[in-house]
């Protein structure tokens, strides 16, 4: 009585993926058994009984199938994937409804007869089981049609939610791959006739108007548009059970290759990665999932969740043990041995290949192709498996870039996943062992012909797409939008080319580094070739910045533009008088760069030759553009001066409007609002800036008789004049944006945003105690100084413990009277305590700080004390001769929380966190640095034990790199901050044998990077330096000797 009636333990450490051999679950095969041993020994009489099983296949095809009765389910499964040729079939399984209708999977390892009661009236069906994160891990081309029917049939039966944009797009690429090109009484028709989409009808004029623009597709190139869009929504491959919590909470439980889902309705509140689960069990009715201890610590390590009953538990605990296996572990759970006399709990757990076993299998194998039959396409046939001597077809993940004729805006769901998946609990975010899938590795066919191809070097060989990953604009009501013009995106090509005739054998893209390093030739010799082919001069390569930094801030607009204003459109949640103020403003910078964007992207195209213009030369110069469109930018100037208005009014309102405030910090835990969002606000200043750093070194590498030095002379001077106007609005911008997000993430104060105070310093110091150094994170303004606590809560915000006016401050270093390194002393009105630093340079500059804003607060004409009783914990005062070692209370330190509510995860790049794990600190200068030294562009990145090189779009903004796919991609793959990491040339060791290569590191974290020149090689080295390294001042406080120890 009492007992757990089910467990699987999750042995691996947090971030581990897919397992060390160690990992391994636990089977009930025989030692020595494989499964298809196992089936062929199950004892059964040669002239068994047989069973008429009926399977409803993917297609709605109806087979029957004659089984023994007393067959193993693994024999209707196998009989099933043989009838389809079907070789990725790991990725299947065969589901029924049992007696309470609710769905469940056969299980391989038991007989059919005592998993379906009455088979005779029964209907089986076939469906996919494991959804992969990305599509691009389906091989086969088979496979991936039969995943795009898995998305046809979810569409249908209303398990993936989505908007009636991505609605129609997604039926649009069905009807593609279904009838072929577009034909609109053929279409009405087909759509007449076939039911893809609950009421259909009212989408019909969208679903042909984005038919249309499908002219050309092979069914086999629309498949794989539909699993790239459908992996972007939030339900992709979510299976609801239903469950309350403990507070009796109704939610669903999902489960997917990341870990276990919480749902309220739709909505994702919370995810339990597999990194964080130690043990998932089940008893009675009870779903247990017990964490790792450094996940909570002692605290609430163990969730528990109700749901229906006992079957369906146990039913949601086999999947999630299943799924576990599946996506996390390398091989085949081991045998287990079983009890000699009894045993207690289920028995139960994966018995097939896991994700690692089948790709090999699949790479590994040599299989002939096998046709297989599209139904309801004109293309009938097509081949799915590959011999030696047809290699197989690569897929190339299309990084090209919009023509000019197109506009920015693509389509994609408005209602896509939310939450990015990084740990920062075990710091650094991007490694090796916790990012795999957030990490796609790309194939790379070899350069195709360049005619017709629009795009820049990194693009070379591939076709021009818009790819339907990015936001449509949708048609708003209201004044707001009176003056944003919205134009009609323009599919042009397919986002990828089947070459079945390229040399060499394709390999998998798959999401984890551990897996695969394929591609690594491909690249080297495109790159290579592209070299030789593109100029090779240096303004060149500053053209070549200034078009990537214009797409990567287009998207950042985009994120108000679109996305913010689809999040307070949708909830009503914005005044209007707000919304006019804010979109008024922003959405005439975002037409202008939209435009600019495009002739810069048409200027590269010219300079780089790829295009029938026979006077190419005259192209080979960007100040032209950069005039022209600096003359137009100056007339925006006046937009640029309200941001100040529009970010205050913005911060009053989310204080005054509860449901602005709720949607406000919903929307910045979405994919796509990688940083916290009134930094966004900040960008068109920003750019300003870079524009002007950007002409600079280009004429400073012109001489003044080159044809383009006057126009980039004028343009220079242009943006000087706007950039001297706008320099002291952005200072106050950053300063509000600071103390507004600080604002956000501390518990314990109410007016942190107060008139006269300033930023200086966010850090981690270790504070003396009666427990001795205790952690905490200590904010510097020009009034006071707060120091803070990491709490458990579920957003992970920083408890105040303290604050000290700094009038009346004196710092004083004092590591000879406690012997404790890097230590010192600050005395105040209200007490004194010791801290210490992680190391004498992070003294230094602290001591600096301090002493700088000490001096300042004495100049000020106000000497009275900073009231702060209403706004502060309240903390019993000290006499200031007494150094306070105060015992603080574990309440203080730990805040309570349920299993539900305060469990949205907050952000875990931004600078405030980082400097906690890494034990450092950074300044409103260093911030200030940071801004000037912002790069986006394509780098190959190597890991350090791997041998490949994957293409990624890296932008590197606010000392954190964020890694995409392509540069149209909406949201970062995942991020790396810098904050703590050294940037160097590789050395003999390291073995890396090619040129413009840099190495980051942090501690045995170490990754290369490869740049396609020597002058893109000298700006990220130079840009990662400047900003992450900024001894300032504080280098008077250290010794040479202890310097060059420091920086090395």
């Amino acid at each position: 009585m009492g007992e757990i009636e089910g467990t699987y333990r999750v042995l691996q450490t947090p971030g581990s993926r897919l397992g060390v051999q160690k990992n391994s679950g636990v089977s009930t095969l025989e030692p020595g058994q494989n499964l298809s041993s196992a089936i062929a020994s199950a004892p059964a009489k040669a002239h068994e009984r047989s069973l008429q099983i009926k399977i409803k296949l993917l297609d709605n095809t109806v087979e029957v199938l004659d089984i023994e009765s007393k067959s193993y389910g693994q024999k209707l499964l196998t009989e099933v994937f043989n009838r389809l040729n079907l070789v990725e079939s790991d990725y299947f399984g065969i589901e029924f409804q049992n007696m309470q209708s609710y769905w469940i999977w056969l299980e391989p390892m038991k007989p059919t007869i005592k998993q379906i009661r009455r088979p005779k009236n029964t209907m089986l069906r076939l469906a996919v089981k494991f959804f992969p994160p990305d599509p691009g891990q389906l091989q086969e081309e088979y496979t991936r049609y039969l995943f795009a029917l898995q998305i046809k049939r979810d569409l249908a039966e209303e398990h993936l939610t989505c908007n009636d944009n991505t609605a129609a797009l997604l039926i649009s690429h069905l009807l593609q791959s279904e009838i072929g090109d577009f034909d609109e009484s053929g279409d009405r028709e087909h759509l007449k006739n076939n039911q893809y989409f609950p009421n259909q009808d009212r989408l019909q004029g969208k679903i042909l108007e984005f038919h249309r623009k499908h002219i050309g597709q092979t069914p086999a190139e629309s498949d794989f548009q539909v699993l790239e869009i459908a992996r972007k929504l939030e339900m992709y491959g979510m299976r609801f059970h239903l469950a309350s919590d403990r507070e009796g909470t109704k939610i669903n439980l999902a489960v997917s290759h990341t870990g276990v889902l919480v749902f309220q309705g739709n909505t994702k509140i919370n995810t339990f990665n597999w990194s964080k689960i130690r043990k998932i069990s089940f008893k009675r009715k009870r779903f247990l999932i017990k964490l790792h201890p450094e996940v909570h610590g002692p605290y609430q390590d163990t969730l528990e969740f109700l749901l229906g009953s006992r079957d369906e538990c146990k039913n949601f605990w086999k999947i999630c043990v299943e799924y576990h296996t599946f996506f996390r572990l390398f091989d085949q759970p081991k045998p287990k041995s079983k009890a000699v006399f009894f045993s207690r709990g289920s028995s139960f757990r994966y018995s097939g290949r896991t994700q690692k076993q089948l790709v090999d299998y699949v790479k590994e194998s040599g299989l002939k192709k096998i046709p297989y039959e599209r139904r309801h396409s004109k293309t009938r046939m097509s081949a799915h498996t590959l011999n030696p001597d047809a290699p197989k077809q690569n897929l190339s993940f299309t990084d090209g870039l919009r023509t000019p004729g197109s506009n920015i805006c693509t389509y994609s769901s408005l209602h896509s996943d939310h939450v990015l998946s990084a740990n920062i609990a075990s710091l650094p975010t991007f490694t090796e062992s916790n990012a795999y899938f957030l990490e796609p590795r790309m194939l790379h066919t070899r350069n195709l012909p360049a005619e017709g191809n629009s795009g820049s070097s990194e693009e070379t060989g591939k076709k021009v797409v818009q790819e339907p990953g990015s936001p449509v604009l949708q048609s708003f009501q209201g004044s707001q939008v009176a003056s944003f013009k919205m134009k009609t995106p323009m599919t042009l090509n397919p986002p990828f080319q089947v070459n079945m005739n390229s040399s060499g054998q394709g390999s998998s893209p798959l999401l984890s580094p551990v897996l695969s390093d394929v591609g690594g030739a491909r690249i080297e010799e495109e790159d290579e070739t592209r070299r030789k082919r593109y100029p090779a001069d240096k303004a060149y390569f500053i053209a070549k910045e200034i078009l990537a930094t214009e797409r990567t801030y287009l998207k950042d607009l985009e994120v108000l533009t679109v996305w913010f204003r689809s999040a307070v459109v949708k909830e009503k949640a914005m005044p209007d008088g707000l919304m006019s103020l804010f979109f008024s403003n922003i959405d005439p910078i975002y037409e202008f760069h939209s435009g600019f964007l495009k002739e810069l992207e048409q200027r590269l195209v010219l300079w780089e030759g790829r295009s029938s213009a026979s006077t190419k030369g005259d192209y080979q110069r960007i100040g032209d553009v950069m005039l022209k469109n600096m003359h137009t930018l100056k007339e925006l100037t006046s937009y640029l001066q309200k941001h100040d208005e529009v970010l205050t009014e913005l911060e009053k309102a989310t204080k005054r409007i509860k449901k602005l405030e709720m949607v406000y910090k919903e929307f910045e835990l979405q994919k796509v609002c990688y940083l916290p969002l009134n930094t966004f606000l900040l960008k068109p200043i920003q750019r300003l800036m870079h524009y002007k750093l950007i002409l600079g070194r280009l004429c400073k590498h012109y001489t003044p008789d080159h044809r383009d030095y006057v126009d980039c002379r004028s343009s220079l001077k242009e943006i000087t004049e706007m950039t001297s106007r706008l320099q002291n609005s952005l200072i106050r911008l950053e300063n509000f944006q600071k103390l507004t997000e600080l604002q956000h993430d501390l518990l314990g104060i109410d007016n942190l945003v107060a008139a006269g105070r300033e930023f200086i310093r966010e850090g981690c110091l270790y504070k003396l105690t009666k427990k001795g150094l205790q952690q905490r994170m200590f904010f510097l303004f020009s009034d006071m100084l707060l120091y803070t606590s990491k709490g458990v809560t579920g957003t992970n915000q920083f408890k105040i413990h303290g604050h000290l006016p700094l009038h009346g401050m004196l710092v004083e270093e004092s590591e000879n009277e406690w012997s404790v390194p890097h230590c010192f002393t600050i005395y105040s009105a209200q007490k004194t305590i010791v801290v210490a630093a992680s190391t004498r340079l992070e003294m230094g500059k602290w001591m600096e700080d301090l002493n700088m804003a000490i001096e300042m607060a004495k100049k000020t004409s106000d000497k009275s004390d900073m009231v702060l009783e209403n706004s502060l914990c309240s903390r019993s005062n000290r006499s200031s001769d007494e150094v306070s070692l105060e015992q603080e209370s574990e309440e203080d330190i730990h805040s309570s929380r349920s299993s539900l509510d305060r469990q949205s995860h907050h952000r875990a790049n931004t600078t405030m966190h980082v400097c906690w794990y890494r034990n450092t600190s950074v300044s409103m200068t260093d911030h200030s640095v940071a801004v000037e030294n912002q790069l986006s562009g394509y780098l190959l990145r190597k890991f350090k034990n791997s041998n490949g090189w994957q293409k990624l779009w890296v932008v590197f903004t606010n000392f954190c790199l964020f890694f995409y796919k392509t540069h149209q991609d909406d949201y970062p793959l995942a991020s790396l901050p810098l904050l703590g990491y050294a940037v160097s040339i590789p050395v003999e060791a390291d073995g890396i044998q090619k040129d413009y290569v840099f190495k980051l590191q942090f501690k045995s974290h170490v990754y290369f990077f490869r740049a396609e020149s020597k002058y893109t090689f000298e700006r990220w080295m130079e840009v990662i330096k400047r900003a992450t390294s900024s001894p300032g001042r504080s280098s008077l406080h250290i010794p040479k000797d202890e310097k060059e120890k420091t920086t090395n």
